[in-house]
């Protein structure tokens, strides 16, 4: 690591990040540039991701990015002024961009349709792209980006796969009354997430208590339709990571029932990731990156179901719920295929990018 750091925009670092960061910041020199924009992750923004780092605003990532103190530029794909506002920095100062996205479906709102012919100049002039797996880097390609590097979406493994308690396990599963059988989600309750999927699908399995029970990590009784917590269904608001990982441990199933939107297509799910470390078996939809991107193989690391169709999740959550072996066969298969997906791996495939952009390489 020597001479000028590369500058990185993003709206904010939320923890699952910071490891990942301080791998390419002790490989390339990093500098973050955190502007406020809208917060899509559920557990928000570090205030302190470990590397150097300032706060600026969307306006602001211009004169940063065109000053002269960094050797390249890589900005993410959120924020309607920040994302040009780096590219044409970097152009102004003669600097290599790079694109970070997980885009991998059309945004149809309104702002992002006006937006299409600048995202489209900026993905095809781009220097590199760095995506985050294969089902993102097909999409970048189909519109002429070149350069394009798949970093392995990471968490830290260490702290989600460390080992838990019997004690947590068993605090974590009353919180859901002490169920033989746990499924559990985790995340928002917002467009997209497909809570209101998993609710119906859960009520078509026939599973109740004390036989079995759905935690809802994430999710408050309000966000729940008439703000009330079917039978069988418990909502736990907002956990640490800490809480979360216990949860996981406890859980027999976690289930990502994400469904695209005009807005939005899950890019990965990093709790799949999360999961997995603690070797629980993951039930995702086809519309959940980690499943297009080739985390969640069905039948194989895991299962997938079709997004949006309450009678297919049903069928999978009932087949976990009833075949011990096959939870066991995908929890196993999902934390071996976890551990590939490293914040070193990461910070290796956004040097790549960077080498290949800085020798004016058009990659793959």
């Amino acid at each position: 690591m020597t001479g000028r750091p590369v500058l990185l925009v993003t709206n904010l670092v939320p923890a699952d990040r910071v490891p990942s960061l301080q791998a390419l910041h002790a490989r390339e020199g990093l500098e973050v540039a955190i502007y406020d924009g809208r917060r899509h992750h559920a557990t928000g923004g570090v205030a302190d991701p470990g590397v150097p780092h300032r706060r600026v605003s969307q306006r602001g990532v211009h004169a940063l990015a065109a000053s002269g103190r960094h050797r390249a530029v890589i900005a993410t794909s959120a924020g309607r002024l920040a994302l040009p506002a780096a590219f044409y920095g970097a152009r102004r100062a003669g600097l290599p961009f790079l694109y970070w996205t997980g885009i991998w479906a059309r945004v149809a709102t309104p702002a992002h349709l006006i937006g299409t012919p600048l995202m489209r100049h900026i993905e095809r002039s781009a220097d590199g792209t760095i995506a985050y797996g294969e089902h993102v880097a097909a999409y970048a390609r189909g519109h002429g980006s070149r350069n394009v590097v798949v970093a392995p979406q990471a968490v830290d493994g260490e702290f989600w796969g460390a080992p838990v308690d019997p004690g947590a396990i068993a605090h974590a599963r009353a919180l859901a009354g002490g169920p033989a059988f746990l499924a559990l989600y985790a995340g928002r309750a917002t467009p997209g997430k497909g809570v209101d999927v998993l609710l119906e699908a859960w009520a078509a399995t026939g599973l109740t208590p004390p036989d079995a029970a759905l935690a809802l990590a994430g999710v408050t009784v309000t966000d729940l339709p008439g703000g009330q917590a079917p039978a069988g269904v418990t909502a736990l608001g907002q956990r640490t990571p800490e809480q979360l990982r216990n949860l996981y441990a406890a859980a027999d199933v976690l289930v990502v029932p994400s469904v695209p939107t005009r807005a939005f297509r899950e890019p990965w799910a990093l709790v799949v990731n999360e999961a997995m470390s603690q070797h629980t078996p993951v039930i995702a939809t086809d519309s959940v990156g980690a499943a297009a991107g080739g985390l969640v193989r069905d039948g194989e690391t895991g299962l997938v179901v079709p997004a949006g169709d309450p009678a297919a999740l049903a069928s999978a959550i009932a087949r976990v719920h009833r075949d011990d072996a096959l939870r066991d066969r995908l929890g196993a298969a999902g934390a071996a295929a976890v551990r590939a997906y490293t914040p070193t791996a990461w910070a290796q495939a956004v040097s790549q990018a960077l080498a290949t952009a800085a020798s004016g390489g058009t990659g793959r």
